[in-house]
C-alpha cells in the first residue's frame, strides 16, 4: 500500500512538472511576443527559475526511483540540459552583475533553450497511445496539422512577431503556406516580419515539412526506449513503412538525415554569401539556415523582398547550386535519399574494397525498384527541363546571364517549380513557352514521401511508361527485369 501511494505521488509530482513546463512554453512565447516592462520582466524571470528547479528536481528524482536502467543517449541528455540548466540558474539568477566580457553567456537565450531542454524532458515521459479507436491516422494527420496552422497564426499575430502588426487572415494565410510549404506570401516577408517572426515561420516550415508527429513521437521513444503496439500501428500507416520493427528506427533516420542535410546546406550558404551584403555574423548565420530548412522542405520562402532575384544574390551561383542539392534532396524524399546513400556507400566500400583488402558480400537490388524509378525520373525531368528553360530563355531572362551562368539559372528554374517557389529571375517576364513548361513541372510535382507536393514523379513515370509499354504492344510493364503491378498502374491513373 505504502509502495502504491509513493508511485501515485510520484505520477502526481511528475504530471506536475509537465504541467509546469507547459505553462512555461506559453510565458516564453509571452516573453517573446511582447515587450515586458522590468515588473512583468521580473515576474516572467521568477517563473523561469520555478520551472526550472521543479524540473531538476524531477529529472533527479528519476534517476533515485529508477524502474528501469536509462539508455546512454538519454543519460548524455539529461547531463547535457542539467549542465545548461545549473549554468542559467547559476548565471542569471545567482544576483551576479554580468560580464563585460562575456556577455553573450547572459543572453536571455539561454533560458529560454532551458525551459524548452525542461519541457521537452517531461513531455516525452508522459505516457502517450493513440487511440486508433478515436482517431484513425489519416483524421490525427489532419487534426495536427490544423491544429499547428492556428498555433502558428496566433504566433504571427503577437505584436513582436511583425514591424506593424497583422490581420488575421494575412497571419492564417502566412501559416497555412509555410506549414504546408506552398511558399506563397501576402506580404513581403523580408520587410513585414521581424527577427522573431522570421523565426517562426522557419519553425513552421520545418514541422510542416517533417510533421509534428514525427518530432513528438521521436522524443517519446528516445526518453522511453518504447512504445505501445497502436502507437507503431499509426506511425507505420502515417510513415509508410514496411515493417512495423522499423518504424521507430525510419523516424531516427528521417530526422537524422534532415539535419545533417539542413546543416551541411547552412553551412555551405554562408559560405558562399558576401559578406558586405550581410555584416553581422549572427544575422548571415541565420539567413542562411532559414534557406537550407526552406530548401530542403521545399517551401521557398526567403528573408529577400525579391526572393533570390535580390540584387547580390541574383548572379551568386554557388548559392544556387546549393539551393538547388537542397531542392533535389527535399525532394527525393527520406526513404529514397536513405537508400541511395547505403547504395552509394556499398558501391564505394567495393570499390576500395582491393585496396583495403576487406572482403565485401556481393547484395543485389540494394537500391529498390522504386527507388531506380524516382531518381531517374528526377534527372531526366532535371535535365529535360534545364535543356528546354536554356533554349526557350536563352535571349530573355537569361540574356544577362554569360556561359555556365545561363546553364545554372536554367537549371534552377528547372529545379524550383517541383514544389519549391523559389526564383532567380523575374517571373513577370517568362516567356509562354516556359509558363507552360513550368506548369507542367509544377503538376508532376516532387516524389512520394518527400517534402513536396504534386502527382508525383514515380506516378508520373508508371503512367509514361505504360504507354510506352502499349505502343509496344505489351500488356505488362517491365522496367528492369520486374513488373509493375495492375494495381499500381491502376492507382497511377486514378492520380
Amino acid at each position: 500500500m505504502e509502495l502504491f501511494k509513493k508511485q501515485l505521488n510520484l505520477r502526481f509530482f511528475y504530471r506536475l512538472a509537465f504541467y509546469l513546463s507547459l505553462i512555461g512554453i506559453g510565458v516564453l512565447i509571452y516573453d517573446f511576443g511582447y515587450t515586458q516592462n522590468e515588473a512583468r520582466q521580473g515576474s516572467v524571470n521568477i517563473y523561469y527559475f520555478f520551472v526550472l528547479m521543479i524540473g531538476m528536481l524531477a529529472t533527479g528524482i528519476r534517476y533515485i526511483n529508477k524502474e528501469k536502467d536509462l539508455a546512454f543517449n538519454v543519460i548524455i541528455f539529461d547531463i547535457v540540459s542539467s549542465l545548461i540548466i545549473v549554468s542559467v540558474l547559476v548565471l542569471h539568477f545567482s544576483g551576479t552583475d554580468e560580464s563585460t566580457t562575456h556577455t553573450y553567456l547572459y543572453d536571455d537565450i539561454w533560458v529560454k533553450l532551458a525551459i524548452l531542454l525542461t519541457f521537452i524532458r517531461e513531455f516525452a515521459a508522459l505516457d502517450i497511445n493513440y487511440k486508433r479507436t478515436f482517431l484513425n491516422p489519416a483524421q490525427l494527420f489532419i487534426i495536427s496539422f490544423i491544429l499547428i496552422i492556428l498555433g502558428g497564426t496566433f504566433l504571427l499575430m503577437l505584436p513582436n512577431a511583425t514591424v506593424n502588426g497583422i490581420s488575421f487572415v494575412d497571419a492564417l494565410f502566412t501559416s497555412t503556406s509555410a506549414v504546408c510549404v506552398t511558399g506563397l506570401a501576402v506580404v513581403d516577408t523580408a520587410t513585414y516580419y521581424t527577427h522573431f517572426g522570421h523565426y517562426i515561420i522557419m519553425f513552421l516550415i520545418q514541422i510542416g515539412g517533417l510533421g509534428i508527429l514525427t518530432f513528438t513521437s521521436f522524443f517519446s521513444y528516445f526518453f522511453k526506449g518504447e512504445s505501445s503496439f497502436e502507437n507503431h500501428l499509426v506511425l507505420q500507416d502515417m510513415t509508410s513503412s514496411n515493417k512495423i520493427g522499423e518504424v521507430f528506427k525510419l523516424l531516427k533516420s528521417i530526422l537524422l538525415i534532415t539535419f545533417t542535410i539542413e546543416l551541411i546546406g547552412a553551412m555551405l550558404i554562408y559560405s558562399s554569401i558576401n559578406p558586405q551584403l550581410i555584416p553581422n555574423i549572427y544575422d548571415r548565420g541565420f539567413f542562411s539556415a532559414f534557406h537550407s530548412v526552406s530548401a530542403f522542405c521545399n517551401a521557398g520562402f526567403s528573408t529577400l523582398t525579391n526572393n533570390l532575384y535580390e540584387s547580390g544574390y541574383q548572379y551568386n551561383y554557388f548559392l544556387h547550386l546549393n539551393i538547388i542539392t537542397l531542392l533535389v534532396l527535399g525532394g527525393l524524399g527520406f526513404q529514397i535519399v536513405s537508400n541511395t546513400l547505403y547504395y552509394t556507400k556499398y558501391k564505394f566500400l567495393k570499390a576500395i574494397s582491393p585496396l583495403t583488402k576487406q572482403k565485401i558480400k556481393y547484395r543485389p537490388w540494394i537500391m529498390n525498384l522504386n527507388s531506380r524509378i524516382i531518381v531517374i525520373t528526377t534527372f531526366v525531368l532535371i535535365v529535360i527541363g534545364t535543356v528546354l528553360l536554356y533554349i526557350t530563355e536563352y535571349n530573355n531572362s537569361l540574356a544577362n546571364h554569360d556561359g555556365i551562368g545561363k546553364w545554372i539559372t536554367a537549371l534552377f528554374a528547372a529545379t524550383t517549380p517541383r514544389t519549391a517557389g523559389f526564383n532567380t529571375v523575374n517571373m513577370a517576364t517568362l516567356t509562354d513557352a516556359t509558363l507552360m513548361i513550368t506548369i507542367l513541372l509544377m503538376w508532376i510535382g516532387a516524389s512520394p514521401g518527400s517534402t513536396g507536393g504534386g502527382i508525383k514523379t514515380s506516378t508520373f513515370a508508371i503512367a509514361v511508361l505504360n504507354f510506352i509499354s502499349l505502343a509496344k504492344g505489351k500488356t505488362r510493364i517491365e522496367l528492369f527485369r520486374r513488373q509493375i503491378s495492375e494495381n499500381t498502374v491502376q492507382r497511377a491513373f486514378a492520380v
